[in-house]
């Protein structure tokens, strides 16, 4: 899902054809999309009616489809951003794709995104401690270890997201 968060925020800016909406994920994320991703995720935005598609001639080239949301694709977008199921909250790509977005929502929306993802850190914390103090190897105990260290480290630096989180953005305070 966090590639439809992503895909659909770009194309909340502005209108873009699949080569630039592409860039312009991997450029605000760090995260390459292939077109065997792209593509059929707006094939299916399209076929919802969250997006629409329109093409655009080139001078000696075939047209270039260019991707616009619709109202339809706003209240999806907003619905994908302040919405963290527990089952997604425990993925780094599904939270940083909606920490992203937090401009689109409202403070109590990007509160329960938060309390999402703390609660996914703080269970897999537990879960590794419990592993780590049943592993014979220590090699595996060391990973065991890092990896929750980490996650004690993310609940940290959440704690300094939900400060900013609770602020209204410029956005809501022009509206």
């Amino acid at each position: 899902m966090w590639i439809d968060v992503l895909l659909l925020a770009k194309l909340a800016a502005q209108p873009l054809h699949g080569y630039e909406l592409r860039k312009q994920v991997e450029e605000s994320s760090g995260r390459a999309l292939s077109n065997n991703s792209l593509y059929p995720t707006l094939r299916r935005f399209a076929e919802a009616g969250a997006v629409t598609r329109v093409d655009e001639a080139q001078d000696g080239k075939p047209p270039r489809h260019v991707y616009t949301i619709t109202d339809v694709g706003r209240e999806l977008l907003h619905d994908l951003l302040a919405d963290l199921p527990a089952e997604l909250a425990g993925d780094p790509a599904e939270f940083f794709a909606r920490l992203a977005g937090f401009g689109w929502l409202e403070p109590e929306e990007r509160l329960r995104v938060l309390d999402a993802r703390e609660h996914a850190l703080v269970a897999q914390c537990e879960r590794l401690a419990k592993l780590a103090a049943a592993q014979e190897d220590p090699w595996s105990r060391l990973v065991l270890a890092e990896v929750a260290r980490r996650g004690e480290q993310e609940q940290s630096w959440l704690a300094t997201v939900r400060a900013r989180a609770r602020k209204p953005s410029p956005e809501e305070e022009s509206r």
